[in-house]
Formats: C-alpha cells, structure tokens, sequence
C-alpha cells in the first residue's frame, strides 16, 4: 500500500496482486485494482499463468514484491511478458542472501562488522561451538525472527533440541541497538535507502514502531555490498550497534522490509525502483512512523506491563501512521478484514495468524520445480 500510494502520486496506475485476502492494500484510494493469484508455494504453475494474464491485460510495465513472493518470480519471470520490469535478481543470488550461512559469507570485507557462526543440525553441536559463550541460533532459511533463539549468557543445559528439518546457524551474540536498513538497488548501484529502529516489537518478531536512524557505516556497507555483488532490486539488513558505535550485520532480507514507510510522499522512491535515478534517495523529512492500531493495542499493553507508558505516549504523538493518512482512512478497515480471513484460515488449517498470512509464499531453499 505504501508503495502504490508512491507511486500514484508519481502519475502511475498502480495494482495490487495476492494469493490471500489484501484488503488492507485494496481499499486505498491509491490502488487502481486489486488481483487474486493463486498461492506460489503449492501452485507456481498457475501463480505464473495468472500473473502473465494480469500484466498482458492490464499492460503493467513494473512488478514490485513486497514480501517473499520474490523468490518466486525471480524463479519463474522468465515465463512473464517480455518488457516487463520485475525488480529481482536472479535466483541463485537471492538463495544465496535468504541463507543465514551464505549471506554472511559474502558480507565479509564490505566495511561492517561480521560475526563469527557455524552451521549446526543438533543442540549438542551449537553448545560445543559456543564453548560457555553467548549465542544466537536460528533456522538457516526463516523469517520475522520465528525460531530464533537467543542466549546472551550461554546456553542453558535444557536448552530444547533443534526440531526443525534444515540446519540451522550457530552465531555469536552481540549487544547493543538493534537497528534494520532497507535499499533499492539497480546492477550494483544504490539507488535508495533508509535506517530505522524497530522501537516497538510484537514480541522478538516484526516491529509496528519505526525510528528513522541514519547511520554512515550502515549506508557504506550497503553501498559496498551492492556493488560487490551487482545486485538489482529490494535489500534488507538486521543489524546490532555496539556502545562503541561499531555496526554489525546480522542477516539480509533480499525483498522489501518497514524501511519503505519512512520515505516522504515525494520523495523519489518510485523512479529508484525504476532504476531511472541517478543519485540515491533518502527520506527527506524523517518522521517516525507507526501502525497505529497495533501501537494502541499491544504496544500500550507492552508499556503498561513495563511500566513505560509515558514513553509510550510520547512515542505516540510524535509518529505518524502509515495505514489512515489524510484522504485515504479505508485500508485499517480492510485490515479488519484481512484479520478475519485470515483467522478463519488458521482455524481450518490448525496454524497461527501469521503461518496463515504467509504460509502461501514462505521459501526454505528447497527446490523449485520446473514449469
């Protein structure tokens, strides 16, 4: 929604696509038409046809993921439309990034801090790697910090063994400020980019409070890192800044991350993922942003636990919410909406909200069949 109200205000007619209930998107003034897709995981045949069907139809000259359907179509764009713009780059690379172990690897020598790890696939493994220490474990492939296990004092002798059927990443742990960087690439050249600190988390997973934070390194480090791989499209990093400023990267999210929400109106975004700028663009009037229906609800409920509610209200009235804005209040009702179904889809299928949210386009690296 972010990015169609962007780029309906750039003069472009913008449609919005999902294989799940997407009102909170459908319902903004700013989406010309909403499509339904059926769901890539378990149907990237039909997901493509109808995908190609849209854009022949409608003529749509740009594609834009917004979450991990990007694996899917840099797997499949081959079978899209010629003149079709689709911001991915190619799959091996985005394999490559979406791994805990891989990504990591390539991160080495851009300028950030990078911590030590090692792939392990039993409890036992992980506690001798550590030696006592301070640790991270997390699946290999995961997102929104599902599975991921923190042990900032070494792990404990019950710590429960490793379930999940991939490896997994022994990391060393680092304290500090956790901060998330999101970039719009185009053949190595960094064409976008915004820092913000999730301040308000719905437990260790996504945020709903986002603190613009510029930082030098961080940006350097992106810059670098693009250019040293090529990259093209939608990039995402997790981040961890010492006491002693110095910035380490934690992981990378090749795909579009909250980071989007702290670019202005208009600001250039749309012609950076066009690849049509030649200078990099920076949120212009950085504002914190939030959603403000969950900052109401379990953040307030969060302060009170903590007993930060003043913080809370300070934080509340100086952000800005990123679903009603002025002439477009609909989509936090859609959300309603999108809430309900996807309730009713957790209920059928024996899941929770958000495993019925994007269970539908999740990737764990394993492979994708032929069309």
């Amino acid at each position: 929604m972010e990015l169609a109200r962007r780029f309906d205000r750039a003069g472009w007619s913008a449609h919005v696509a999902d294989s799940v209930s997407c009102r909170l998107s459908a319902w903004s003034r700013s989406v010309a038409r909403a499509h339904r897709l059926p769901p890539p995981r378990s149907q990237a045949g039909e997901f493509v046809a109808a995908l190609a069907r849209i854009v022949a139809a409608e003529g749509i000259d740009l594609i834009v993921p917004t979450c991990e359907e990007v694996f899917f179509l840099s797997r499949y764009r081959s079978a899209l439309p010629d003149g079709v713009r689709v911001l991915v780059d190619d799959f091996e690379t985005l394999r490559a990034l979406h791994s805990k172990r891989h990504f990591l690897e390539l991160a080495r020598d851009c300028g950030a801090n990078v911590p030590d790890s090692a792939i392990v696939t039993r409890i036992g493994e992980a506690r001798a790697w550590a030696a006592g220490g301070p640790l991270v474990l997390k699946p290999e492939y995961s997102r929104f910090g599902v599975h991921v296990r923190l042990y900032p004092r070494g792990m404990p002798a019950d710590a429960a063994p490793l379930v999940l059927a991939q490896d997994w990443v022994a990391q060393r742990y680092y304290q500090g400020t956790e901060l998330c960087s999101y970039s719009v690439a185009d053949r190595g050249r960094l064409l976008a980019h915004s820092v913000y600190r999730p301040s308000y988390r719905l437990r260790r997973s996504s945020s709903f409070y986002f603190e613009p934070s510029p930082n030098a390194a961080i940006r350097e480090f992106v810059e670098r890192f693009v250019a040293k791989i090529g990259f093209t499209g939608q990039i995402s990093f997790d981040w961890i800044v010492g006491d002693d400023g110095v910035a380490t990267v934690l992981e990378c999210n090749p795909r579009a991350t909250s980071g989007v929400h702290l670019f202005a109106d208009d600001d250039a975004l749309p012609a950076a993922l066009m690849g049509e700028t030649m200078e990099c663009v920076e949120p212009s009037r950085p504002q914190p942003k939030m959603l403000a229906g969950v900052m109401v609800s379990a953040g307030l409920l969060q302060a009170i636990a903590q007993g930060n509610v003043r913080t809370w209200w300070r934080d509340y009235r100086r952000a800005d919410d990123v679903l009603a804005v002025a002439g477009d209040r609909r989509p936090p009702l859609g959300g309603l909406v999108d809430m309900g179904s996807y309730a009713a889809t957790a209920l059928r299928q024996g899941c929770n909200l958000r495993e019925a949210a994007t269970r539908d386009i999740e990737w764990d690296g394993e492979p994708l069949p032929e069309l």
